[in-house]
Order: structure tokens, then C-alpha cells, then sequence
């Protein structure tokens, strides 16, 4: 019972703090507090758990299986000493992220329905604490303070601080990134518990405890993803938006949707009128589709005909951008700024329709979740008021993540994969039978 209890622990911990980048050591590469957790869990579920796994993992397993043949074959296109370190380090990260998936689904398997609920709202709760954490860091960066510096560089060793826009008016514009690493990570990170917790959120009963809860976090949250800056945090949330309002159109002018929207923008408008013409000007120059960032954005899609050319089955290697980039540029620790660059660059056709048929099995499973939520619907089982939202939820928060990472990289990140464990778990822990 004690390891059982250790084990939840540092499974609920794992996904509490997979988007605290910031809070990482530099020794043998970047090792992430998530990285130190999500090692701890996995050794403590070896050590407890049982033979049978759900038919889910084992899937995943020849996933994994798959993904390790394709980046090893890849490995054989590295040519120098730097291309082989960048190869090792992803490779090491994308093998503990995919483990812990497998791992993580089979763990929410087991412990049930009010477990997966807890693991739900820890989740939630981590990413809502580093939202919490960037509103902090924006106001002590206001007053001429790094918050950082006083609470993460002596934990970690290192230097950190919020992102800085740029000027206006003689002041500075700040983006916060909180634990992230950069405010666009925030941003993206951010469109998961809006657009999962939203559906959830409006079908709850109207005296239920947690409506008036839901209700502020979303307005929050949603108040931080303005305060990033980050077009493609919105980009993803409107696409998910868009996947929502085909199920929930009934609720788009209500009361319960509108409210929390309401009370964000207010907050909002008051902060803007106070300085109208300085967030006039951060406002067009964040529509401004010219400038340099948003040339380098699309710059790196003109790097994949080339690579195609020369290595088109396996690509450069796995987390090999960066090195090509800085032969080609001379700019050094550049990533593709684009998860399908990454993906077409470094592994390749083969990478890139292995990864797109997993992208389309992980749709296909909240597809079988959401057809679950109308079984229990048919069962008059007051659960599907709570499977169905969740997993209409999720399908958006796939969707708009996706969407999202045409100019970043989120669905690298430990995020991604305590969010997917979370989507695979639904079908499992919800069935009314106990078959697989």
C-alpha cells in the first residue's frame, strides 16, 4: 500500500509539473524536474505493477517500437560529433516521454474513474499555477524586478527572466513565459485546460460546487492567454473553438459561456484603458504578418525541399535542426520553429507518416470515447453529462495544439504527453464493462 501510495504521488506530480520548464539542471544535457519525476514514477510502477496491461498500451509499446527504428535508422545520416550529442539527448527525452505515456496510460487504467478526475484536476492545477506564476513575474517585472532570479535561478543555477517584447513610449513590453520557456509555449500550453475544462464546465449543473470554480479559472486562463501575446496560442484556441461550437452550439450565447468571457475582457479593457495608445501599438504590431520574426517563421519551411532532397526516407536525424540550420545560417541553438519542419527535416517521409498514422490512432481512440459518452447517454447513466464534454474537450485541445504548432514545438514537451495520456485513458477508465 505504501508503494501504491508513492507511486500516485509521483504520477500526480509528474503531470503537475510538465510544464515547469524553466525549473531544469544543466548536466548531461537539460534534466527537467518532470524528467526527475517521470523517472521516480516509472521505476516505483515497475516495482508494483502487474503483467496485464489495457490493449491501449501495448499499442503504444509497437509505437514506441516503431518511432526507435526510424530514428535509429535516421541515426546513420549524422556526420558529425555535435550531430550525434543532439541525436542522444533527443532521443533520451523522447524515450522517457513516450514510456511514461505508455506507463501513465495503464496506471489511470487501474486506479478508476475518481482517480483519473484527480489526475484530471492535477493537471489542470499545474498549468493554471504557472499561469499564476507569469501574472506574478509580469507585475514584479513592471515594478523593475525579475522574479525569476529570486525564486527559479537559485533553485536551478541559472539565469532566467520574462520575456521582453520590446519598447514603447519609452517603456518595456513584457511577455510573460512563467515556468515555460517562452511565452508562446505559455500560450499554447494554456489552450489545453481552456478547451478541455470549458465543455466540462458547461454541462455541470447549475448549483454543482465546482461551477462557480470553473468558471473563474477559465476566465483567468483565458486572461493570461491574451497576456502572452501569442498568435499561435490563439490560433489553437480558435480551431478548437471552432471543433466545440459544432457539438455546443446551443451554449454560445449563454450565460454560463459568456460570463467568464465577460469578466476577463473587463479586466482586460480596464488594464487597456489606462495606457490606450501603448497597447495600441503592441496591438498592431502583433497583427503585423512583415516583420523579421514572422519571416523566420516561415523561413525554415523552405529548408524541407532541400533536406528531402538529400536524405527524403529518414531525414538529417532525429533533433538534428539546429546543426543544419547553423551550417547553412551560422546561427547557433535555432530550432525549426515548426513541429512538421521538425518532423519532415529530422525523420524524414518515414518519420513524418509513422507520426501522422499515431496522430490519427490517438483521434480515432476520442472518437471511441466520445461514442462512449452517447452509450452512457443511451444507459441513462448521469455519467455521459461528464464523459461526453471531457471528451469532446480533449478532441479539441488535440485540434487546436496541432494547429498551434505549425511556427512551435509544444508537442515535444512533457505537456504533450501528460495531456495524451490523459485523451488514451478515457475510453478505458469510462467503459461501463471491464473489458479492455
Amino acid at each position: 500500500m505504501t508503494l501504491r501510495r508513492i507511486t500516485s504521488f509521483l504520477f500526480l506530480a509528474t503531470i503537475f509539473c510538465c510544464t515547469f520548464e524553466k525549473v531544469h539542471w544543466s548536466f548531461g544535457g537539460a534534466v527537467s524536474l518532470a524528467d526527475v519525476l517521470a523517472l521516480c514514477f516509472l521505476a516505483s510502477y515497475a516495482l508494483l505493477t502487474r503483467p496485464r496491461v489495457p490493449r491501449t498500451t501495448a499499442v503504444l509499446l509497437g509505437f514506441f517500437g516503431a518511432f526507435v527504428l526510424v530514428y535509429l535508422i535516421g541515426f546513420y545520416n549524422l556526420e558529425t560529433s555535435d550531430a550525434l550529442s543532439q541525436f542522444e539527448k533527443g532521443f533520451v527525452k523522447f524515450a522517457i516521454h513516450f514510456v511514461f505515456l505508455a506507463a501513465a496510460v495503464a496506471w489511470l487504467w487501474r486506479r478508476g474513474r475518481s482517480y483519473y478526475w484527480r489526475a484530471l484536476g492535477w493537471f489542470c492545477g499545474g498549468v493554471a499555477l504557472n499561469a499564476a506564476y507569469g501574472v506574478v513575474q509580469l507585475l514584479v517585472a513592471r515594478s523593475g524586478g525579475n522574479l525569476d532570479s529570486y525564486l527559479i535561478s537559485p533553485l536551478t543555477g541559472g539565469a532566467s527572466k520574462i520575456n521582453v517584447y520590446g519598447a514603447v513610449e519609452g517603456g518595456q513590453v513584457f511577455r510573460p513565459n512563467a515556468l515555460t520557456g517562452d511565452p508562446n509555449h505559455l500560450g499554447i500550453m494554456l489552450i489545453v485546460p481552456l478547451l478541455v475544462l470549458t465543455p466540462v464546465y458547461l454541462r455541470l449543473e447549475r448549483r454543482h460546487r465546482l461551477r462557480r470554480r470553473l468558471a473563474l479559472l477559465i476566465g483567468f486562463l483565458f486572461l493570461v492567454e491574451l497576456a502572452t501575446l501569442s498568435r499561435s496560442g490563439l490560433l489553437g484556441l480558435g480551431i478548437g473553438a471552432i471543433v466545440l461550437a459544432l457539438p455546443y452550439r446551443r451554449y454560445l450565447w449563454s450565460r454560463a459561456l459568456l460570463a467568464p468571457l465577460a469578466g476577463a475582457l473587463a479586466v482586460l479593457g480596464a488594464v487597456v484603458l489606462t495606457r490606450l495608445h501603448f497597447f495600441e501599438v503592441v496591438f498592431r504590431s502583433r497583427i503585423n504578418t512583415s516583420g523579421g520574426s514572422q519571416s523566420a517563421h516561415f523561413e525554415v519551411y523552405s529548408f524541407v525541399p532541400q533536406i528531402l532532397h538529400s536524405h527524403p526516407l529518414f531525414g538529417l536525424g532525429l533533433n538534428n535542426f539546429s546543426i543544419y540550420y547553423e551550417f547553412v545560417t551560422g546561427k547557433t541553438n535555432w530550432g525549426p520553429h515548426s513541429f512538421y519542419v521538425s518532423l519532415l527535416v529530422e525523420t524524414g517521409l518515414v518519420g513524418t507518416l509513422l507520426f501522422g498514422a499515431f496522430l490519427v490512432w490517438v483521434f480515432a481512440r476520442l472518437r471511441t470515447a466520445r461514442r462512449l459518452g452517447r452509450t452512457l447517454t443511451q444507459l441513462r447513466d448521469p455519467l455521459a453529462s461528464r464523459v461526453r464534454p471531457l471528451a469532446w474537450g480533449l478532441t479539441a485541445a488535440l485540434a487546436g495544439t496541432m494547429a498551434a504548432n505549425f511556427f512551435y514545438l509544444t508537442m515535444q514537451f512533457y505537456y504533450f504527453y501528460a495531456f495524451l495520456a490523459l485523451a488514451l485513458a478515457v475510453p478505458l477508465v469510462f467503459r461501463p464493462s471491464s473489458s479492455q
